[in-house]
């Protein structure tokens, strides 16, 4: 039976603070359609679409790939670095698909690194010709694929692990070889984590602004920044954004099916963990190669490129104030984190002893915001405060709402509410399935009351969580461009947003130094959740 108290109501406001920008961008399919739409969808609107598949269809290959190859390498056998790649792959979630086109482009384009590097070995000539360009849709590709086969790879490794010993002696027993067996026995077993990281993939993909944007790819995330910013056209940015998260919301749940179905390929009695094979020779070889390659090509490729260019053009360091950049990064990380923190033990716990379906539903549908690119809720939000300041200004004459939220940082940290409460809700709800609901009814029959409960025993309990969900936060929001770029203050800067807006103007040199730092900052992060996200248990 539901209970009707604050813990309840906290819950509730939280939860529908977080489902209103979601809500917003579904009743906008309902505006009147605009003249720019109708002009979009009798010229390039089918372009954007067909860009936006095409280049889903590319990187979904290639991160195919690349994270089942390195997840099968590093889970069944043994052979010189592996205990290194394990951990060392996943330092591509560090580097953001937009500094990362950044590092192709520098690399690749005409009289770039590529070519210097040439003119150094070989002497003067005339190597453009013969260096590959990664641009367009080939660059954007590569790019996304590079920032984000970690997550077929984590996933993907994590099923691997967690695989029965059993099963593969079973493939061998039938006669089937080491291709065989992977092919018939392994992969179809891990097929929900493949699904779940591609799903994962995909909806990043669609959702990416800044890697298509500077490679000038027309994407559905390109229009609907377009509308806003160029055109100013609000009910255009929202009909778009609906069309894309149509696309987004069926990955989602197709996300969400695949996580569900993992659980009945875990194993369960009589589990053997597995046993790894010694590599030697040439496949020992083949297995070293491809891991350092990937690791290569998807991190230490682009922090020498950026590293490259900020030694070779010291004047920036004394262009960009390093200082005042760190100091607006850490500040939303710090403000973005404390929020979300906090008001997840607030939902959570309300969701705990309410025991109420409906808070349940509607915090379940509140955390699909992480699956909301950030452009599509940037557009909502500001959707749906300038209806609400319109309704202010007409009931009680105060026209000066908008201004609280956008172009703020209280704007800005809401919205950041908005997009990664699934993160925290979710991270915080882990640790408290953890907690038997004895323990709270043994604390109530000693007299403690629910606040006492709740500060006493919950969080300290939930104290390594409450760490993690903090890092994990810091790394996304380090990374987050559109959001930021759309609410942020005027000349407010992170580090994100000063590398893109030096890119954008075609200055690479210079956007080298607020990527490298953003790059360091985010793999600091990553190393510490690495033990959580790698465990082999």
């Amino acid at each position: 039976m539901t209970k009707y108290n604050i813990w309840f109501f906290s819950s509730l406001f939280i939860a529908s603070i977080v489902a209103i920008p979601i809500i917003t961008i579904f009743f906008s399919f309902f505006e009147t359609t605009s003249d720019y739409l109708i002009l979009l969808r009798d010229t390039f609107l089918f372009q954007y679409i067909n860009n936006s598949i095409l280049i889903l269809i590319g990187v979904l290959g290639l991160t195919f790939i690349f994270g089942i190859s390195a997840a099968y390498f590093v889970s069944f056998y043994n052979f010189p670095g592996a205990n290194f790649f394990k951990w060392s792959l996943i330092l591509s979630f560090a580097v953001p698909a937009y500094i990362y086109g950044y590092s192709l482009t520098a690399f690749f384009e005409n009289y770039g690194t590529a070519f210097s590097i040439l003119t150094f070995l070989l002497g003067e000539g005339d190597y453009n010709k013969y260096i590959p360009k990664f641009d367009g849709l080939i660059g954007s590709v590569f790019s996304i694929s590079f920032s984000l086969f970690g997550y077929v790879y984590v996933l993907t490794r994590a099923s691997f692990i967690y695989q029965s010993q059993n099963l593969i002696e079973v493939g061998k027993n039938l006669g089937l070889s080491t291709t065989e067996n992977f092919f018939k026995v392994i992969l179809p077993s891990a097929r929900p984590a493949i699904v779940a990281g591609l799903a994962l993939v995909a909806m990043e993909t669609l959702s990416d602004f800044g890697t298509v944007s500077f490679f000038s790819i027309s994407t559905l995330t390109t229009a609907i920044y377009n509308a806003w910013v160029s055109f100013d056209d609000l009910s255009t940015a929202n009909q778009l954004s609906f069309l894309l998260l149509l696309f987004i919301l069926v990955l989602f749940f197709i996300e969400k099916y695949s996580r569900k179905s993992a659980k009945y390929h875990q194993p369960s009695m009589g589990h053997k963990s597995i046993r790894k094979i010694e590599l030697k020779g040439k496949k020992s070889i083949l297995a070293f190669s491809s891991c350092s390659l990937l690791f290569f090509f998807s991190f230490l490729f682009p922090v020498a490129q950026m590293a490259y260019w900020t030694i070779k053009f010291p004047k920036y360091f004394q262009d960009i104030d390093l200082w005042t950049l760190n100091f607006n990064t850490l500040l939303l990380v710090f403000l973005a984190s404390s929020c979300l923190i906090v008001f997840s033990f607030l939902s959570n716990y309300g969701n705990r002893i309410s025991k109420s379906k409906l808070l349940n539903y509607l915090s379940t549908f509140s955390i699909s915001g992480y699956a909301i690119p950030g452009v599509i809720l940037a557009v909502a939000f500001i959707t749906f405060v300038s209806w609400l300041s319109d309704t202010f200004v007409a009931i009680f004459g105060f026209n000066n709402f908008k201004n609280l939220f956008i172009g703020s940082i209280m704007g800005l940290v809401l919205a950041y509410f908005v997009r990664f409460f699934s993160l925290s809700f979710n991270g915080i709800k882990s640790g408290y399935t953890k907690i038997n609901q004895s323990i709270d009814d043994s604390a109530y029959l000693l007299g403690y009351s629910k606040f006492k409960t709740f500060t006493g025993i919950h969080i300290p309990y939930l104290k390594n969580s409450v760490l993690l969900v903090g890092v994990l936060i810091a790394i996304e929001i380090i990374k987050e461009l559109p959001i930021t770029l759309i609410l942020r203050p005027f000349n407010f800067e992170t580090f994100a947003t000063k590398a893109y807006s030096y890119a954008a103007q075609d200055l690479l040199e210079a956007a080298a130094l607020p990527s490298l730092c953003l790059v360091l900052w985010a793999s600091i992060f990553i190393l510490f959740v690495s033990r959580y996200i790698l465990s082999d248990k």
